[in-house]
């Protein structure tokens, strides 16, 4: 039961996962292969990681746990990270078991710390309301341009972006 992970690796797995930038993530968890040593713990740990980036990467899945987890809810986080490092101490679980939860118990470490931005990213359904407001009454088509511009631009850089990318901080401020 050695757990020689090192938490760089493992607080920048977190992050790039939750920033959704999947094939940085995957390097990442290459590199923490090779370091660690596989032993059972490792081997539930790892895999644990790997499960993470797997449902993230498929997050249309309602049943996930990740799915339905809310991210700015750090009571809530706070809780599953309570449970599961309840599971990872838990005697009668074997090395892997402990090695798997303990991941999980990081990972809502991690997420509790991050600072996402809830700020909601317009879409295009949004330009298609303004249009149909514009065909409706012709006295506000200035301002509905406008609006319009504004909003493309948004979605264009949105759409550039995968997802919103949480608060920069060292990887120290993690790891403690």
């Amino acid at each position: 039961m050695t757990q020689t992970i090192p938490r760089v690796y493992v607080t920048r797995f977190f992050q790039l996962v939750t920033a959704r930038q999947f094939a940085e993530a995957e390097r990442v968890l290459e590199r923490l292969k090779q370091k660690i040593k596989m032993n059972e713990w490792n081997r539930g740990y790892f895999q644990a990681l790997y499960g993470v980036l797997l449902a993230q990467r498929n997050n249309d899945d309602r049943y996930a746990f990740l799915s339905n987890l809310n991210l700015q809810d750090k009571k809530e986080l706070l809780s599953y990270r309570r449970e599961f490092h309840r599971q990872s101490e838990y005697r009668l679980h074997a090395d892997y078991d402990r090695g798997f939860f303990s991941a999980w118990t990081d990972y809502m470490r991690i997420l509790s710390k991050l600072e996402l931005s809830p700020a909601p990213i317009p879409t295009k359904n949004n330009i298609q309301k303004d249009i149909e407001i514009e065909e409706e009454e012709p006295e506000k088509k200035e301002e509905v341009e406008e609006s319009r511009n504004e909003k493309t631009e948004v979605v264009e850089e949105a759409e550039s972006v995968e997802t919103v990318a949480p608060r920069q901080s060292t990887l120290v401020d993690f790891s403690k």
